[in-house]
């Protein structure tokens, strides 16, 4: 594999079981690449360690006055020279190829892997987490990877080395076989220690990471509430201790540096030393003495890749350890289906809770608890994370269906939907059935105002759907996201459609817009509603009731509201003892109650949602 064929037609199965394993599986996948770094390594060191003997021939050759042997001498040493040049060339050129496709291959495994999880994923492992592994941990997999070949082939130039130094000279040969295993292994016992803190620097790291991210993330809010120096104080901290752990872990590889320098350095002393003595009784001439002086320090670059590969499998160690952790996930059910592709349609049915959506009509649920109204709602979706019964859509268990064909029949949109950068024309470019056009969706989902802020914060975007969007659509208010997330749902146009509290930041007079806007433009198709809002729930064909996971209820909104205390006190959010009073509430079912805050907060059009408000907070806080 060149890195002008990558990516990878298919990246394999990994070997998930532990990060060595993991490791393992990577280096025979790239076994090609392997040996091809191994035959270019081992030209270049065995050049660079010759040369050692043919500058020795050369000034034996100059002591015993011999041109011819002088020349042969010099003639060796150029070739030397041209393969320490091209095994040098080459040998870069198939390492960076090793570290680059290895990267490549483990981030499309994870890139595989993430798309088969879904929104399983991040309940699993940490958003942050996956990011970790995508981006720095790949960089350290693939650079053990490719210092593999590099180190096998320094160690084998080593063992060639020794060997033809107790042939050429074996008095010497000697010393050098019996004292160059200790610089080679001396640093072995430090690698724990050097390991372990190698750990806590990137944890600490990791945590100083998320904790910059959550604040920035949360910077409008922290603004409103007067708490950036707060998380500044806290994140000035978390780098502090970044720092004092990056220079404990800097501490432990310097020391093993030193001692990588001063061990060779006391061999070469030894060598030196006995060989002089051996020269001056005439034992050895003066061109063998410079011979193993010049092969025993030459030997001190080789030995630096004990060095490195102990650090490359320290620093990809755990690294390969947490990406192994990502890859062994496996969803609760099989995404390739036991029944033939094909798209149901009928009513949607949870036997778990016993929650029934007629077809056609629009269904709002209600349920006190959000965690488990999100299960249910994954549930709907077919194939969840979890083990369990199936949800019914026609009769039809959805965990039976491919996963794309369960996903085209219905389609969840959570609670918490993501807005991807780029432009508005891009984002509501998503497969759909034809039926609704982008034009329709974003007018039932009342989008007019979102269109005209986007316009006008972008520069040379004449047509709205030009005006790019940012990162996780950070510029728009929490109402706006939510409004263009409905749209692009609503575009999608599935045989049943699940949303999961769409309109929780929108102010009242747009919600109960939205409200008519998804009943006429869903008329004839499945709708599902997660919502405690009396707005959309008194348009709501159907509304069910749940308590403790289960079908409570079931009827029209002013019905239950009366007839139901528990839907009551969801809804209206009442205290305990107007729940123990229900006559107190009025024929036109909204309870009596004192205005709140929120109650008292209105815009142009009505009540402001949670992130209208602290945008509106920013705004003033910016004016003053």
């Amino acid at each position: 594999m060149q890195i002008q064929d990558l990516p990878y037609p298919d990246p394999g199965v990994p070997d998930a079981r532990s990060g060595p394993r993991f490791l393992w599986w990577l280096f025979r996948n790239q076994l090609g690449g392997q040996l091809t770094s191994l035959a270019w390594g081992l030209l270049h060191f065995a050049s660079v360690s010759a040369l050692p003997f043919c500058v020795g021939l050369a000034v034996q050759a100059v002591v015993d006055r011999s041109g011819g042997r002088l020349a042969l001498a010099g003639g060796v040493m150029v070739l030397c020279c041209v393969g320490n040049a091209l095994g040098d060339t080459f040998l870069h050129r198939a390492a960076i190829t090793n570290w680059i496709t290895a990267a490549a291959r483990v981030q499309q495994l994870l890139a595989r892997k993430t798309a088969l999880l879904g929104s399983a994923l991040t309940r699993r492992v940490a958003a942050g987490e996956v990011v970790a592994v995508s981006t720095g941990d790949v960089e350290k997999i693939g650079w053990f990877v490719e210092a593999v070949s590099r180190f096998t082939a320094a160690a084998l130039t080593i063992v060639l080395v020794c060997v033809a130094l107790v042939v050429y000279e074996p008095a010497l040969g000697v010393v050098v076989i019996l004292g160059l295993p200790v610089p080679a292994l001396a640093v072995l016992p430090l690698l724990p220690r050097a390991t372990r803190r190698a750990d806590v620097q990137r944890d600490k790291a990791g945590r100083a990471t998320e904790l910059a991210s959550d604040t920035v993330a949360g910077l409008r809010v922290l603004r409103g509430i007067g708490g950036e120096e707060l998380f500044l104080d806290r994140y000035r901290s978390a780098s502090q201790e970044v720092r004092h752990a990056a220079v404990r872990s800097a501490r432990m590889w310097s020391l093993i540096s030193a001692i990588q320098v001063l061990l060779p350095g006391l061999l070469l002393i030894a060598v030196v030393w006995h060989g002089v003595h051996l020269a001056r009784e005439g034992r050895i001439g003066v061109g063998e003495l410079v011979t193993v002086y010049s092969s025993v320090m030459i030997l001190t670059y080789p030995l630096r890749h004990f060095e490195e590969i102990a650090m490359a499998y320290s620093f990809s160690r755990p690294s390969a350890k947490r990406a192994a952790r990502v890859l062994a996930l496996e969803r609760a059910t099989d995404t390739g289906g036991s029944r033939a592709a094909e798209i149901p349609t009928g009513d949607l049915y949870d036997p778990t809770s016993g929650l029934l959506a007629p077809a056609g009509r629009l269904t709002a649920v209600v349920c006190g608890d959000p965690d488990a109204a999100g299960r249910l709602a994954e549930r709907l979706g077919g194939h969840p994370p979890e083990q369990g019964a199936s949800a019914l859509l026609g009769g039809v268990p959805l965990d039976e269906l491919p996963l794309k064909s369960a996903r085209t029949a219905v389609l969840v949109q959570d609670k918490d939907p993501v807005l991807l950068s780029g432009t508005l024309r891009e984002l509501l470019d998503v497969p759909a059935s034809g039926a609704v056009a982008a034009e329709d969706a974003l007018a039932a989902a009342q989008c007019g105002d979102v269109l005209t802020a986007l316009a006008q914060g972008s520069l040379g975007a004449d047509d709205p759907m030009d005006a790019r969007i940012t990162e996780r659509g950070r510029s728009l208010s929490g109402g706006q996201r939510q409004r263009l997330a409905l749209a692009r749902s609503l575009i999608t146009d599935p045989e049943a459609l699940v949303l999961d509290e769409p309109t929780s930041a929108v102010d009242s007079h747009t919600e109960a817009r939205i409200a008519e806007g998804v009943r006429a433009l869903r008329a004839g198709r499945t709708t599902v509603v997660f919502t405690s809002s009396p707005l959309l729930l008194d348009r709501a064909d159907r509304i069910v009731f749940l308590h403790d996971g289960e079908v409570a209820a079931v009827g029209t909104h002013r019905e239950l509201l009366h007839t139901e205390p528990r839907y009551r006190a969801v809804v209206t959010r009442e205290t305990d003892e107007a729940a123990a009073h229900p006559d107190a509430v009025p024929a036109g079912g909204k309870p009596e109650r004192p205005l709140t805050d929120d109650d008292r907060v209105d815009d142009r059009d009505g009540a402001l949602g949670d992130d209208d408000v602290l945008h509106r907070l920013e705004e003033i806080e910016e004016t003053a």
